[in-house]
């Protein structure tokens, strides 16, 4: 499992569509699973999972995005999971990395 956060500013829409469609693009095999969507008190929420193939693990893995927010500041994670081998201890997480890259340098183009 690995995880980025951060804290941007703009806008909370567009900002949505930008890393949907990085993700998107960031894999010839990404796909947009499910999301849930919530606004209480003009903070809004989505949550949102895709997966991927990882070539290194030699299986499928997902990230789940949270995006939030208040105005104009945004605060952004990912998560990855499932990408490691073995029955007991972790390795190979180098697909659950790979696909955060691409989350991280999104956010760095921001």
């Amino acid at each position: 499992m690995a995880k980025f956060e951060c804290t941007l500013q703009g806008d909370y829409d567009q900002a949505l569509r930008y890393f949907h469609e990085g993700i998107l693009n960031g894999s010839m095999s990404a796909s947009f699973e499910e999301e849930s969507y919530v606004q209480i008190a003009g903070v809004r929420v989505a949550v949102r999972v895709y997966e991927r193939y990882s070539m290194t693990g030699g299986n499928r893995l997902s990230m789940t995005l949270t995006l939030v927010g208040d105005g104009e500041t945004l605060y952004l994670s990912g998560i990855t999971a499932g990408g490691s081998q073995g029955m007991i201890f972790k390795f190979n997480t180098f697909g659950e990395e790979a696909f955060l890259d691409n989350l991280r340098e999104l956010a760095r183009r921001w």
